[in-house]
């Protein structure tokens, strides 16, 4: 004799796999999480101001404000 199956949670359990499978779809078309790009962005944010920080005034010697001859 077979094993009994509840087909209320073979119903349920199916979908919840169709839906994951279409979420992984969808994540891989549309890019990144939420999470990954907050992350990403806060990355470029401290890149942007250590750039910043190690920028020359432009009144230094050697930066190419000299005349041309």
């Amino acid at each position: 004799m077979g094993q009994v199956v509840n087909l209320n949670r073979a119903r349920k359990s199916r979908a919840r796999a169709e839906k994951r499978r279409k979420a992984d779809e969808n994540a891989v078309r549309h890019g990144l999480s939420k999470a990954e790009r907050t992350r990403q962005q806060a990355e470029a944010a401290r890149d942007a101001r250590r750039l910043d920080g190690h920028v020359l005034d432009s009144d230094t010697p050697g930066d190419g404000g000299g005349t041309d001859g």
